[in-house]
């Protein structure tokens, strides 16, 4: 077996652990030299019997030069969910996070900026299922008047709690989903302006093009160009 993922890595395969299976790969000597963690009861243990690994103390999970080591059982799904969103992007990890019924939690050291991850570090699960909303429902007409009916809620309430929670208005957040769904669009050249508008819920391409211009500066063809 260590012959097997010794060359595997070697090969270009990404090896990843969950928990105490970090001594898997540090006997394969795969660990040395890099940062690594495991399950908190045994981050001791696995500095002292392999000190040539170094070893992480209170992060969820490491990556170091294409190898992933995560601190407990519930730890591998933040791993799994933070290599989705590398390699896929944030929405889609935001949607499977969803499927899983988890929030996405990020590692100590994570300073990536998401409008779909940020801005969920409290603990008002009405306002995270206002959130969830908006994310996956972008095109949708969603006033203040429609929010605060369907999740039962006054428009005064619910203003108030979202802004506490977030620290957003529902219009500044909504905007903010808009355009990072608009960013993800326009990577496939297939997709005009005019759909993006349309799946986005924008109101008119000039609408788009005047948020775009404010968020990043550029019109959305220049960022297409860039990317």
């Amino acid at each position: 077996m260590f012959a097997w993922l010794i060359s595997a890595y070697h090969t270009g395969t990404q090896l990843c652990s969950i928990c105490s299976g970090a001594f898997v790969l540090a006997h394969a000597e795969l660990l040395d030299g890099r940062k690594c963690t495991t399950h908190w009861s045994r981050t001791d243990e696995l500095q002292q019997v392999y000190p040539n690994t170094q070893v992480q103390g209170d992060c969820l999970f490491v990556h170091d030069q294409g190898i992933y080591t995560s601190a407990g059982i519930t730890s591998g799904i933040d791993l799994s969910l933070a290599i989705v969103e590398k390699n896929w992007g944030p929405y889609v990890a935001s949607k499977i996070a969803k499927e899983l019924v988890v929030y996405i939690r990020r590692n100590s050291d994570h300073h990536q900026k998401s409008v779909y991850l940020d801005f969920r570090e409290h603990f008002n699960t009405s306002i995270h299922k206002v959130q969830d909303w908006l994310i996956f429902h972008p095109d949708k007409k969603n006033t203040l008047d429609r929010l605060s009916r369907r999740f039962g809620m006054s428009e005064r309430n619910l203003t108030r709690q979202f802004k506490t929670s977030t620290g957003l208005t529902i219009r500044q957040y909504a905007t903010l989903i808009k355009l990072e769904y608009a960013k993800s669009l326009l990577k496939n050249p297939d997709n005009t302006v005019s759909s993006i508008v349309l799946q986005c819920g924008f109101h008119d391409a000039g609408q788009l093009r005047r948020l775009w211009k404010k968020h990043f500066g550029i019109s959305p063809s220049q960022s297409r160009s860039v990317n």
